[in-house]
């Protein structure tokens, strides 16, 4: 995702009159060990009669002398240069063994060599002055006894130039001193720059001065943590300098801003002395002159990147196109919703366990709370957040948490006072335990109860005692983890540890009446389950009654309410016996952390829920208690919007309420981005190889409608099946929005990627559709027919590319919500992005709405995986889906894709060989979970993650002529649409674990990729692709940000490498044959694993 820009630096002199030039050199040409890629240099000078020669010093500078024949009145030296902003880690480089750690001595041949640079430096007279020695002496500097890591002595000494130097511009001929620059503690860059030369060389290092341009961008997202850098783009002669280390070779250092040099320092000379590093010397005759000049640079080219996806053009067509699309589904009478489940990661770590594969953590649970504040204050005015227990998953010891807050649509307040609402976060409150009381009581009272109603609950002191009883004799060993129940200080027995009111919605008539049963308890008081969850979700109700309460009414939610009244009246409960009840359920009030939890029960309708809020509210102001609300939320109600974030292994997961048009979920989806990030999470990962990812999570998107009942997946099942064909007709909609991992056996598999007779019962299932739909809605149909086929290979029907879960579920109302999840898309790093993904299936629900998309599902087979794996096959389909989009008036364009494209598929490097280029972008590899295997913690399925693809593109390519081989093995290229252009996939194993599908075979990196002259049987050239680091670098954590990350996939690229000697072509031909013979399900796919034929038969 390199950035080209286009450098133009005019420097100007006008004379008074016309004079003799004598000759001039000019050192304004990239030096040879200029890092950054050049792709095109200008020199232009004026006068244009003069005669140039290009030389290289004694330093290996390039200069160009110029002789001018002729007098002039100007003159005019431009240069103009193309650059490849493409990012270096100024710290990859090795060390030998004896300059790791300073001080260091060079070798007698390195001191010999490197004479000039370790020269003190003196004045004009000689004099090497008193300050340098001075500041020197006061630096801490390691010693023998006590020495410091090469590298981090470099960077202190650095810094130690620019904080002791403040910069100006400064417009005098010449460079300071050393002693001049620390007396004035002011100085130009090429003043700093020479004062760390000379503080090198006192210290024994080998220093050089380099002018050079700096190339400094500005930043696409502001920093949260320090300067953003430049706010327009910029360039200007620069002036740094360069330290030689054995091994690494010249270092360089940047003393104005303390960093060390990078891609946008372009050196120019590196000289001894700053006057050999001159842009520009020579003479002239007697004159008045004027000096003028400019130095501009211009972004030449860009490749979409994902901190800045799209042009401010690009996203006013998308919202245009979205307003369309609003305007279309209006005209179909489609009523459609959108809402998602986005997830989000830490930018400040990368590594711990939750945010890598543990659902919860310390800091997950700190940033959650940061971020479920923001949103609060954002969109939920006037609503109520809830610290409760959300989904509980099979192999987890207890549910996990979740932050909810809830809000009412039309606009009311839902609670009135947030100051009552509590921060469990905060410091605990001294008096939590006895406010906890005051407020059970209070309740009870304004209910018009006894105050034996606010019952007393106790720890279980039997339970503690028989679970003390079953461990070892003697004192427990320190452990790091021990269980929740041992590890927790159990409270005395006889102190109450919460208060449950007992309270369940009346049935006689009155709406704002409630029944409070009397429970009759055997052992006499309210004793809790052991346990370490909420008290309200520990209360023994079993042992309250023989018989088992009939239950509520499992009430439809298909159809809205009428609208919620704007304040609640008194809330009054009455005494009933608990046979009936139709419900055990209760308020239960606790202090647990310092805090007072107040758990709400579960309720059927929200009018309900809305009375429990405003009783609570009124109690807690009138006792003086600000509260946490924990328990169960309100249950799904159009009337209400909810926002809760939630746990997921590794990342942070954010419920969004659905969306009724496009500037709503615009402008909700770029806010939430905003806010996250603010609260220090983001959008994007990165592997320890530099592989730039989502934050592994989902981005699920929902489709749904105002209210169930008026859900278009409900109202047109027709819709359902157009999207299933058209998804399953378009293998990119599957695959380019995906993480990762794909397969059968992956998080959202496709139709055809399970039982292989899935495709034609499918077909069963939508001609039953088709045969049941008719003018009459059966919101059941889609649901029925498709349930037992939306499944992963083991019959989940949550995981699966289109989840029906809350379509219609046959069990129970409260999943009848008519929403479809899209569990296909992955959290896009960029907000526009995601935008563009929503975008795209609105626009497609749109065109299914009004031109049902019905044709025969695809036998894909082998090609499935083999083509739509590969970058160039996905975007060719992402085309026709565009295309397709187009025809039917909706004006998507294709290069709104190339986003996920450089995010999706990044392109690893080019090379140009002869007249042929070479293109490596890396490819999609499913991985596959393996058999069982025994454990320390039991029975295990690894997934086999050691194999990898990558895609080979080629152009101006001539298959008469020219073979492409890697690591000597012939690539099944095969012709694409464009003229000259042919693709083949790469599969090779790029690690060896312990467990993969197959263990025995080798490790196929690095991969080196010739291109063959089949005639004159010699490689031309071709380029090596490392699967980890070249110079055997190990990194032991990822990196920080897309920068670093650029630079680690980057430098296992290089444009070199190729086959030496005589290449025996008739034998490629032959493997190419058997290849193609022995592969006919994957032709275009050289997997390098099947290195030689089989023998078939005896003998």
């Amino acid at each position: 995702m390199a950035i080209k820009v286009a450098i133009e630096h005019r420097t100007t002199y006008r004379f008074d009159r016309a004079v003799k030039l004598y000759p001039h050199q000019i050192r304004l040409r990239p030096a040879p060990h200029c890092r950054t890629p050049i792709e095109a240099y200008s020199l232009t000078v004026v006068p244009a009669d003069h005669f140039i020669n290009w030389q290289q010093d004694a330093f290996g500078n390039f200069v160009a002398r110029l002789v001018f024949p002729e007098p002039a009145r100007e003159l005019e030296v431009t240069v103009g240069l193309v650059a490849e902003m493409e990012v270096i880690n100024p710290f990859d480089f090795f060390l030998e063994e004896y300059a790791e750690e300073f001080p260091f001595a060079y070798t007698p041949l390195e001191r010999a060599d490197l004479e000039p640079y370790l020269s003190p430096v003196t004045d004009d007279a000689g004099d090497r002055g008193t300050r340098l020695g001075a500041w020197v002496g006061d630096l801490d500097v390691p010693t023998a006894e006590n020495p410091m890591r090469t590298v981090d002595f470099l960077v202190a000494l650095n810094a130690a130039v620019h904080r002791d130097v403040a910069y100006s511009v400064r417009m005098e001929v010449g460079v300071q001193t050393p002693d001049e620059t620390l007396q004035r503690a002011i100085g130009s860059c090429r003043d700093s720059a020479w004062l760390l030369v000379a503080a090198a060389r006192e210290l024994g290092l080998a220093a050089r001065f380099v002018s050079g341009y700096l190339v400094q961008l500005a930043s696409d997202v502001p920093s949260l943590d320090g300067p953003s850098g430049p706010e327009e783009d910029f360039t200007d002669l620069h002036a740094w300098a360069e330290v030689y280390v054995p091994g690494a070779g010249w270092i360089g250092l940047d003393p104005t801003s303390a960093l060390f040099a990078g891609e946008g320092h372009i050196p120019l000379a590196a000289t001894p002395h700053p006057v050999g590093s001159a842009p520009i010397t020579g003479a002239t005759g007697p004159c008045d002159v004027e000096f003028s000049f400019s130095n501009v640079v211009r972004r030449y080219r860009e490749d979409p990147r994902v901190t800045k996806p799209y042009t401010p053009e690009q996203v006013g067509r998308m919202d245009a196109l979205g307003d369309v699309v609003d305007a279309r589904l209006s005209r179909a009478g489609v009523e459609l919703t959108m809402g998602g489940e986005p997830t989000f990661v830490s930018i400040d770590d990368f590594t711990a366990d939750e945010w890598t594969t543990a659902a919860d953590g310390e800091q997950k649970r700190e940033r959650a709370g940061v971020l479920a504040d923001a949103l609060f204050e954002e969109f939920a005015p006037g609503g109520v957040v809830q610290h409760s227990q959300g989904k509980w998953y099979p192999g987890e010891s207890l549910p996990r948490w979740q932050i909810a807050m809830t809000w009412r649509v039309d606009g009311e307040a839902l609670w009135g006072d947030p100051g009552l609402l509590d921060d469990p976060g905060a410091d605990p409150r001294p008096d939590a335990r006895a406010e906890a009381r005051r407020l059970a009581l209070t309740l009870v009272e304004s209910l018009g109860l006894p105050a034996s109603q606010a019952m007393p609950c106790v720890e279980d002191a039997l339970a503690s005692l028989a679970d003390d009883l079953a461990r070892p004799a003697g004192p427990r060993p320190a452990e790091p983890e021990v269980s929740a129940v041992g590890a927790r200080e159990r409270d005395d027995a006889e102190e109450p540890v919460a208060w449950a009111i007992p309270l369940s919605p009346g049935w006689w008539g009155d709406d704002n009446a409630w029944a409070s049963p009397l429970w009759r308890l055997r052992r006499g008081r309210l004793v809790l389950i052991p346990g370490d969850s909420p008290a309200g979700q520990r209360l023994p109700l079993r042992s309250l009654a023989w018989k088992d309460p009939e239950g509520a009414a499992d009430v439809p939610y298909l159809v809205a309410g009428d609208p919620l009244p704007t304040r609640v009246g008194p809330v009054q409960a009455r005494m009933v016996d608990i046979d009936q009840a139709p419900t055990r359920t209760s308020v239960v009030i606790q202090d647990r952390g310092g805090h007072v939890r107040v758990f709400l029960p579960p309720v059927e309708e929200v009018e309900r829920f809305q009375q429990l809020l405003a009783l609570v509210e009124r109690v807690a102001q009138s006792a003086g208690v600000p509260v946490v609300l924990e328990g169960y939320g309100p249950p799904p109600d159009p009337r209400l919007r909810t926002f809760s974030v939630t746990p997921d292994p590794g990342v942070i997961e954010v419920n969004v309420p659905p969306a009724a048009d496009w500037p709503s979920l615009r402008d909700q989806t770029r806010r939430l981005y905003d806010i996250a990030r603010l609260a220090r999470l983001g959008t994007e990962t990165f592997g320890v190889d530099g592989r730039h990812s989502g934050t592994g999570g989902g981005n699920h998107i929902t489709l749904g409608g105002p209210e169930p009942s008026r859900s278009p997946m409900l109202l047109r099942p027709d819709l359902l099946v157009s999207m299933i064909t058209y998804w399953q007709h378009h293998p990119s909609l599957s695959y380019l929005f995906s993480g990762r991992f794909v397969g059968p056996t992956s998080q959202a598999p496709r139709v055809d990627e399970g039982r292989p007779e899935a495709l034609y019962e499918l077909e069963v299932a939508f001609s039953e559709i088709e045969r049941l739909g008719g003018d009459r809605p059966r919101p059941w149909l889609a649901d029925r027919a498709l349930r037992g086929l939306l499944t992963d290979i083991t019959g989940n029907t949550h995981r699966a590319e289109f989840c029906i879960d809350k379509l219609y579920d046959p069990d129970t109302n409260s999943r009848r919500l008519g929403l479809l999840e899209l569990r296909g898309f992955e959290m896009p790093p960029h907000a526009d992005m995601g935008l563009v993904q929503a975008l795209l299936v609105r626009a497609l629900v749109a065109r299914f709405a009004e031109v049902p998309y019905n044709a025969p599902l695809v036998r894909w087979g082998t090609t499935l995986h083999e083509r739509f794996l590969l970058p160039h096959f996905v975007m060719t389909d992402v085309a026709d889906v565009v295309a397709d989009l187009r025809a039917h008036g909706f004006e998507m364009e294709l290069a709104w894709f190339d986003p996920f494209l450089e995010f999706r598929f990044p392109r690893l490097g080019t090379v140009r060989v002869d007249d042929v280029e070479m293109e490596l972008r890396w490819a999609i590899e499913p991985w596959h979970v393996l058999g069982e295997e025994a454990t320390e913690g039991g029975t295990a399925r690894f997934v086999d993650s050691s194999v990898e693809r990558l895609q080979v593109l080629t152009r101006g390519l001539d298959p008469d002529r020219h073979l492409v081989t890697c690591n000597g093995q012939p690539v099944p290229l095969a012709p694409t649409a464009t003229p000259g252009e042919h693709v083949a996939g790469v599969r090779y194993k790029a690690w060896k674990p312990h467990s993969s599908l197959h263990p025995t075979t080798e490790v196929d990196a690095p991969l080196r990729f010739d291109v063959v002259d089949r005639a004159r049987r010699l490689s031309l050239g071709g380029a090596t692709y490392h699967v980890s680091h070249p110079g055997g670098r190990s990194y032991d954590d990822p990196p920080v940000n897309a920068v670093e990350a650029e630079a680690r996939r980057s430098r296992r690229f290089e444009a070199m490498g190729h086959t030496m000697g005589l290449i025996d072509v008739e034998a490629l031909e032959e493997r190419m044959h058997w290849r193609r013979a022995g592969s006919q399900d994957f032709p275009l796919l050289l997997d390098l694993r099947h290195r030689r034929p089989r023998r078939w038969g005896r003998g």
